[in-house]
């Protein structure tokens, strides 16, 4: 079970036109300058940085629901000494001339239509599309909400706001989560009863997947 490409959003993940009601994902963020020409250091969601510069043009927005615009990104190399820095790409962008003008667009979120993204293999899933699917227990009853999805080093985990409050995490494999239903807006969990009263970890808890499904 896998999702790709977006490695990890940010909290909000996608949003809505008001008007279309066309859903759009957060592929990016500024994060600020590079050097004093303009250009901009670009934190990148895509599940290989430099995978943002292939969609064409971007919206770029503020904040959730505003109209934005299009921005086309060109990448001007990657981090200092010529290696990738992370998820951090450089850009340049028409209009941006100096650190000044780089500077003032830190914080712009990068957006493209979730129509645009490409088609996925079975088994594959976009962060965007799980973010807001119910979770039901495979012994009945209903946990909660996905609220996002996180890397901590040993495979994707599940954080779910729980009905009664606080949050648990999951393990995104095909033990702990054996159906989601994308079209029908839920996922099928069957976690541990030790795992639910625990309250571990994310990291731990992502650790201890890698070892059951290694056994």
């Amino acid at each position: 079970m896998a999702s790709h490409p977006e490695r990890q959003p940010a909290p909000a993940g996608t949003d809505r036109d008001a008007e279309t009601g066309q859903q759009s994902v957060l592929l990016g963020v500024v994060v600020g300058a590079h050097g004093i020409r303009g250009q901009l250091r670009i934190r990148s969601f895509t599940g290989e940085p430099a995978a943002i510069f292939g969609y064409g043009a971007l919206l770029g927005k503020r904040r959730d629901g505003e109209a934005g615009r299009s921005l086309t990104l060109r990448p001007v190399g990657t981090a200092k000494g010529g290696k990738p820095k992370g998820d951090v790409v450089m850009a340049t962008l028409d209009g941006v001339a100096d650190r000044t003008d780089a500077e003032a667009l830190k914080g712009l979120r990068l957006y493209v239509s979730r129509d645009a993204l490409p088609a996925l293999e079975e088994d594959e899933f976009y962060h965007a599309d799980l973010i807001g699917l119910l979770v039901d227990q495979v012994a009945g009853g209903r946990l909660g909400t996905v609220k996002a999805l996180h890397d901590f080093g040993a495979g994707d985990v599940l954080e779910v706001t729980r009905e009664e409050g606080g949050s648990v995490f999951l393990p995104f494999t095909r033990a702990v989560v054996p159906v989601v239903d994308i079209a029908g807006g839920r996922l099928v969990a069957d976690p541990p009863a030790a795992l639910l009263e625990s309250g571990a970890a994310g990291d731990e808890i992502a650790d201890s997947a890698v070892r059951d499904d290694a056994e």
